[in-house]
């Protein structure tokens, strides 16, 4: 299907009060464990933006680039924190620990991406920060691998820069393919375009690489300390916690890409972005890769309010 002239399916739609009100429309792939495409819906081979879906190939190009982290310090390279307070302890002593500042970090100010917790930093005082935002984990490390390198600090979010030539190399082969397009990420980094089905062939590729390698280790730190990649009220969290050996990571504008251990992988977006058809969409999917967990239908929740109580929700449709 080409996706300059079709219509994507619907992945999902939201139905009030018995009523279909929306479609969320996208595309979706799932593989086997053998990495044979078990289900294509849509179009999975034209190229999107996996936005934060990319982040474990970032992290894992620190530590090619020599950097070397481990644990919650290599997950929170991984990550799109939740702002919550232990994230944000952690990002200030990883600055310090390679004499950087926040003032080095080329993230926007802003706001936790956890509404609640949003909600508390505003309460106590707090304005937006760079550190506050979600990606200040990832780009301390970066900062701290040009520093080991000797590489330029100021220029680090360049596409050209050293560091960022090295992470489209992981990019391109985790995933098989080429990079199709380069934009900038809103944390400010360089953005590499995939296709679906790349995306999650990146992911089988993390879980299934050899013990040891930079691949792995992310994704071991990954799984091992989930709190830190998202945040205590977050999907990605709860399924890493609750399904062992699973990969997880969500993007925005509703990417997501899961890995689990045998090699099993599934990609999808939300064409329109809607981030409330991810659980749904998610949910779905995973059952039909075979995952039989409580979780799935705690992710798969995502109700529609009327008048304070609950009149619908949003289901998956394919």
């Amino acid at each position: 299907m080409s996706s300059a002239t079709a219509i994507s399916p619907v992945l999902a739609e939201a139905v009030r009060s018995g009523f279909v009100e929306s479609r969320h429309r996208g595309s979706l792939v799932l593989l086997a464990a053998d990495g044979s495409v078990e289900l294509e819906v849509g179009d999975p081979a034209a190229p999107v933006f996996p936005r934060s879906s990319n982040k474990p190939m970032q992290a894992a190009a620190v530590l090619r680039a020599g950097l070397e982290l481990s644990g919650q310090r290599l997950a929170l390279a991984s990550a799109s924190h939740s702002g919550e307070g232990f994230h944000l302890a952690l990002v200030r002593e990883m600055l310090a620990e390679y004499g950087l500042t926040d003032a080095d970090l080329g993230t926007p100010p802003d706001l936790p991406l956890d509404p609640v917790e949003a909600e508390s930093y505003l309460a106590s005082g707090g304005v937006r920060d760079r550190v506050v935002m979600n990606c200040s984990g990832k780009h301390t490390a970066m900062l701290a691998a040009c520093a080991l390198n000797g590489w330029p600090t100021d220029s680090y979010l360049d596409p050209g820069h050293p560091l960022q030539r090295l992470v489209r190399t992981v990019v391109e082969e985790a995933a098989g393919e080429r990079v199709s397009a380069v934009g900038t990420d809103g944390c400010g980094a360089p953005l590499m375009a995939l296709s679906l089905t790349g995306l999650a062939r990146a992911f089988r590729h993390f879980v299934l690489a050899a013990p040891g390698t930079a691949e792995r280790r992310v994704a071991d730190a990954m799984r091992a300390h989930p709190e830190f990649v998202a945040g205590t009220r977050r999907p990605d969290t709860w399924l890493m916690r609750e399904v062992p050996g699973t990969l997880s990571k969500m993007g925005a504008e509703a990417v997501q890409a899961v890995a689990l251990p045998d090699g099993r992988a599934l990609a999808f977006k939300i064409d329109d972005g809607g981030t409330r058809a991810l659980g749904p969409v998610l949910a779905r999917a995973l059952g039909l890769l075979g995952v039989d967990a409580e979780v799935v239908g705690r992710i798969g929740r995502a109700p529609l309010l009327g008048g304070g109580g609950e009149v619908g929700g949003v289901r998956a449709a394919f």
